[in-house]
């Protein structure tokens, strides 16, 4: 899976993606991190990329051609030779593990990191085609949400975990926080692994588990609980219903 980065910060992309999981992804060829400068591609000869903005107001705005001419270069470097742009704002929608598998499906992803004020609109409407968020708040760039994504989608790419089943038990995973877990050793500042995980019985531990993840998302996230809850509506237990007895014939 190849992932090209447009930022006026390639260093920055470069050097936090080459660590750890990713970086050893990246050096095994199973994804690829191409940090594009946006620089690179203006027009100016002092490597200028922004400019006022029309209206007034504060703080400048990056200009649509360096942008677009960077994107066209990104390209023609694809297969598809128009691939999916992702403008990291906090405008957009709330980036979720359900997105991210969505997007590790695709051969080739483009990362649009914006500075300043932002991005002129125009190029925006001509690339873009998601607009997404990490959260609802403001950083000073679009690099570390895009470094976020980037990780989370690429540990869902086949090989990049050296246990692929550890994306299925997540949290997020399947709607629910990831249940507690524990290693040696069995007793810590007096506090015992629950038995059950001791116990070998599989089925008894994924129960275990199981009430363990409702418990923890309804404390943690109740937002999450009520929504697992609504796709996994409780079972009611059918009530046995004793036949009533006869002692002879009845009228």
């Amino acid at each position: 899976m190849h992932f090209h980065v447009l930022t006026l910060f390639p260093e920055m992309i470069t050097n936090g993606m080459s660590e750890s999981i990713i970086g050893r992804a990246c050096q095994k060829d199973l994804i690829h991190v191409d940090a594009v400068n946006i620089r690179d591609y203006t027009l100016d000869k002092h490597k200028k990329v922004d400019d006022y903005t029309y209206g007034g107001g504060a703080g400048m705005l990056m200009q649509a051609q360096p942008v677009y001419d960077a994107y066209e270069a990104v390209c023609k470097k694809t297969s598809s030779g128009k691939p999916r742009v992702i403008y990291t704002t906090p405008q957009g929608e709330v980036f979720t593990q359900k997105k991210a598998a969505e997007l590790a499906q695709e051969e080739d992803l483009v990362f649009l990191c914006g500075h300043y004020e932002g991005i002129d609109e125009r190029v925006l409407e001509e690339i873009v085609t998601d607009y997404l968020s990490i959260g609802d708040y403001v950083l000073t760039g679009g690099e570390l949400p895009a470094m976020v994504m980037i990780d989370a989608i690429s540990r869902l790419v086949p090989g990049v975990l050296n246990n692929d089943d550890s994306a299925q038990t997540e949290s997020h995973s399947n709607g629910l926080l990831e249940y507690p877990q524990y290693s040696r050793p069995e007793v810590w500042h007096e506090k015992r692994v629950p038995e059950v995980l001791m116990s070998g019985h599989h089925a008894n531990i994924e129960k275990w588990r199981l009430e363990q993840s409702l418990l923890r998302t309804k404390e943690r996230r109740p937002d999450m609980y009520e929504a697992y809850l609504r796709e996994h509506p409780p079972v009611e237990k059918k009530k046995n219903k004793r036949r009533k007895k006869t002692t002879g014939n009845e009228e």
